[in-house]
């Protein structure tokens, strides 16, 4: 724990760098500002200087920010808001500051160089538009109309003038593709700024996606992890919450923040005109074709696209069952069945233990190697200090915990896990073994820095137990490692020759790119334009360099004019949702926006 003096040392530190930092970005001094950085240095800015979400790295890469967005960012009014800390030798203060255009605040890490106190990480984050801030708090609606007006518009009717009008007699600012979480939350932001916005899915109801999964699927993120933009889940939530109460929440979500939802509707094409500045963007609404104008289209389908099912030979003279794991309705039809499930990540490892339950017989084949890590590990090990009661407790609100991950570069984000995975492999040494004596092929990711880079680099290859890994190991649910090779009358053969009968093939293998709907949509040369969407190039497995430095093509500017890419889990979802909006919100209102450090396409779609 801190004591009084160390905390008076820690603030004189703290107050010393951003006064200094202050006085040189006022002076446009940018070799002064760049000295204020250790020669190990990370610059994270969301949208505040760059209009982007860009990391520089080092005294280069810092000069550079600066030289090309110094002036027209103008600075100022950097202050303390909390007593700064320090330990193991670095020095941790959290700072406000001001725009040309808006308010900000931001985080940085001071450590000794030469003698001298430096940033080793700094985050600068735009919170809110000058002229355009939420209304909330001292500023939130008054609700009604006191006094008499004998043309009073209620609530109720200006809210159904909305809903008939919006897209039909005039056109929205915002298109949303994708009506789960991820278009739930940005739906919620743009409302909140003043963005008008129709959030098109294809699903009837909104939280449909999550209902139509098999029937066992609950949350492997705890509450804490997962709440919503401006609405927390109650204090009686559960820790891991089922799919079907998820999706009720998602609908009552929508309804209660006032959401333009189209459900039951379908994307069919967009086309964008240089000239107008506005796409097209013709969509099946239950039956009836209409065409939308909206000047920005956002594709919010998750991390994940089309499912990835191989395309084998001997399809049709398999006399079972196929499916995809999105597919899968639940166990109950496959009790004394024999079934094979084709992948051993989160899908398959949840479908194989509701099988097993109701006493079906099943194999799962096992392609490539799996990070495990224990739900109760995870929780403990990995997000306590940020995500979890006991940080509630210790003033760790949600924005502050998502304000301390994002506070840490990517590129040094693995020193930061591999410790936490490294004490998980040694509590958890037993249950490991007991499952590479299995014959279950284990790994930590490329680099043993587990789950959260995994998640980051490649959106795949990991499991969170629940408890079905303890029947791999048990022998309970047979494992077979090898490659699907072709179907056959029965079931399946593998390149080996082995052979497995099946009344049930369940592939969870996984989604294509989120690239491969939207090329459906905008079409694959806008697609390739963009390239390759998730991802950090890191160069290791499924995650090409070079490195990137950022989440590839995500909640930014693309190399398509006025086409963003939005999703990931809750938690990116309702913390990557602020800085999209505003960005989407700043160019509503003719708010210049120079971006630096536009992405990059290094990959194709």
């Amino acid at each position: 724990m801190t004591t009084t003096q160390e905390k008076s040392a820690a603030r004189r530190t703290a107050e010393g760098w951003l006064g200094e930092f202050a006085d040189a970005l006022s002076a446009r001094d940018v070799e002064r500002a760049v000295s204020l950085f250790a020669a190990e240095s990370y610059w994270r800015d969301l949208i505040a200087f760059t209009w982007n979400l860009k990391t520089v790295e080092h005294h280069d890469g810092v000069r550079d920010l600066l030289t090309q967005t110094l002036e027209h960012t103008d600075p100022g009014a950097w202050t303390l808001t909390a007593e700064p800390t320090s330990a193991d030798g670095v020095t941790e203060a959290w700072f406000t500051f001001g725009t040309a255009v808006g308010r900000g605040s931001g985080h940085v890490r001071l450590v000794s160089d030469a003698g001298t106190p430096r940033a080793w990480t700094l985050l600068t984050t735009l919170d809110e538009l000058t002229g355009h801030e939420e209304p909330s708090g001292v500023n939130r609606p008054f609700g009604t109309e006191h006094g008499a007006n004998p043309d009073r518009v209620t609530w109720k009717e200006r809210r159904e003038t909305e809903l008939a009008e919006l897209g039909r007699d005039r056109d929205p600012e915002v298109v949303v593709i994708g009506g789960g979480q991820g278009g739930i939350a940005l739906g919620a932001r743009l409302r909140q700024l003043g963005v008008e916005t129709i959030v098109v899915e294809r699903n009837e109801r909104p939280g449909d996606s999550w209902r139509r999964r098999y029937k066992s699927l609950a949350l492997h993120d705890p509450v804490w992890y997962d709440h919503l933009p401006y609405l927390k889940f109650p204090e009686n939530w559960p820790v891991f919450a089922p799919k079907d109460k998820i999706g009720d929440w998602l609908e009552f979500y929508t309804r209660i923040m006032e959401l333009n939802y189209w459900g039951s509707t379908t994307a069919r094409s967009a086309t964008f005109d240089e000239g107008s500045g506005r796409w097209s963007v013709v969509v099946d609404r239950a039956g009836e074709e209409i065409t939308l104008r909206p000047r920005q289209l956002v594709v919010a389908l998750g991390v994940s696209g089309k499912p990835n099912v191989p395309d084998l030979p001997g399809r049709e003279q398999y006399r079972g069952e196929v499916q995809h794991s999105s597919e899968h309705p639940g166990p109950d039809a496959y009790a004394g069945r024999k079934v094979v499930v084709v992948g051993s990540n989160n899908s398959a490892f949840d479908i194989c233990g509701a099988l097993w339950e109701v006493g079906a017989d099943v194999t799962m084949l096992q392609r490539s190697s799996t990070h495990i890590i224990r739900s109760e590990s995870l929780l403990e090990h990995c997000l306590k200090g940020l995500y979890s009661e006991e940080a509630v407790a210790n003033g760790i609100d949600t924005r502050t915990a998502d304000m301390i991950f994002a506070s840490l570069p990517y590129r040094i984000m693995n020193r930061f896990e591999k410790p936490n995975y490294d004490r998980v492999r040694e509590v958890d040494a037993d249950f490991y073994a007991k499952l590479e004596k299995a014959g279950f092929e284990l790994d930590f990711g490329d680099d043993d820095s587990g789950l959260f880079m995994k998640y980051l680099r490649r959106g795949s290859g990991y499991y969170i137990d629940v408890g079905a890994a303890q029947l791999v190991a048990d022998g309970e649910v047979r494992l077979v490692r090898g490659q699907v090779q072709e179907f056959t009358g029965s079931g399946v053969r593998l390149a080996d020759g082995t052979e497995l009968d099946a009344d049930l093939v369940v592939f969870a293998t996984g989604y294509r790119s989120m690239n491969g709907l939207a090329a459906d949509i905008v079409g694959q040369d806008v697609a390739d334009r963009v390239g390759k969407v998730w991802g950090l190039g890191s160069d290791t497995t499924k995650d090409p360099g070079p490195w990137e430095g950022e989440q590839r093509n995500m909640w930014k500017p693309t190399q398509q004019p006025n086409l963003w890419f939005h999703g990931g889990n809750l938690h990116q979802s309702r913390f990557y949702s602020l800085y999209l909006a505003l960005q989407l919100k700043a160019r509503q209102e003719g708010i210049p926006t120079p971006v630096y450090g536009l992405q990059e396409r290094h990959h194709l779609s």
